[in-house]
């Protein structure tokens, strides 16, 4: 049996992380009590129903705090019973949750009188600490749409096999926020710029031409050789870990170029040894 613990902020994208669970055959519960969860889990090995094999359940601020607070204890009981739990921990920025609650109109679960949204918002950080403390893949959906959510739920925790660490190259712009999920980031801004070309600054790290730009660079190829070294020596300190996600993000000035060539060359190189190996390209807004 294998359970996904699903969490995070309300209006990060639980409910599309759980149903997408949903839509690939697992068994869902929705806001479940911390406090059933041992009950649930127990209910289910009874059976013995191939139809529970795979399970995920959400679990939010809504629980007592005093409940909460309990979970890593409820956490430590359920591996040491044998099971195989993943947490996925779902967050965003308080302006982007503060955006996506204006254009819903949706009641925070924890605005209440004399408490403003942005209040509940960070009341709401604080409660669930002892669940994000203890995840197995953080997902901060700032910049992420449904779709692409929908997409890296389905092959970050469902299509990679158990006991296969995951492995996701991001490329990012500063300019727009370093993604606070990731395990490393690397600053690739110092090498030479596209964007200074006229001819390739409408076009991206993809782009043929941009390709053969950025190959003709020396430090280019110098950072990319260095790159691979260091992950190739570090990754399986992760994997001896017992890990199961890792995403590594490698960031330029806008996301378009540098960091879009240099991520796809990583995903090239290191999906040649690994099994589960994704891309993507955050500002960009494709896989």
């Amino acid at each position: 049996m294998r359970m996904i613990i699903v969490s995070g902020l309300s209006g990060s994208g639980k409910s599309i992380a759980l149903q997408t669970l949903e839509d690939i055959d697992y068994y869902c519960v929705d806001n479940l009590p911390i406090k059933l969860l041992q009950t649930l889990v127990e209910e289910i090995q009874a059976r013995d129903n191939s139809r529970f094999e795979n399970t995920a359940v959400s679990i939010d601020a809504r629980n007592f705090q005093d409940e909460l607070e309990r979970f890593p204890g409820v956490l430590s009981q359920l591996r040491a019973g044998g099971l195989n739990v993943e947490i996925l921990f779902l967050r965003a920025s308080d302006e982007i949750l503060l955006k996506r609650y204006s254009e819903t109109r949706r009641k925070h679960p924890l605005s209440l009188d004399g408490v403003t949204l942005l209040e509940a918002i960070q009341r709401e950080r604080q409660l669930l600490e002892p669940i994000v403390a203890h995840a197995d893949l953080i997902m901060d959906t700032s910049h992420t749409n449904v779709h692409e959510l929908r997409t890296m739920v389905r092959t970050r925790l469902h299509d990679t096999p158990q006991g296969t660490l995951s492995i996701l190259f991001l490329s990012f712009g500063f300019k727009n926020a370093i993604p606070d999920d990731a395990d490393f980031v690397f600053d690739v801004r110092c090498l030479p710029n596209p964007h200074w070309e006229p001819l390739l600054r409408p076009l991206t790290g993809l782009d043929d031409k941009v390709i053969a730009y950025l190959d003709q660079q020396p430090d280019v190829r110098r950072m990319i050789a260095d790159l691979r070294q260091f992950l190739e020596r570090w990754i399986s300190c992760f994997e001896n870990g017992s890990r199961s996600y890792l995403t590594v993000a490698i960031g330029c000035t806008g996301g378009q170029h540098r960091s879009v060539y240099i991520a796809t060359d990583l995903a090239q190189y290191f999906s040649n040894t690994r099994r589960s190996v994704m891309i993507r390209h955050r500002e960009l807004k494709c896989p």
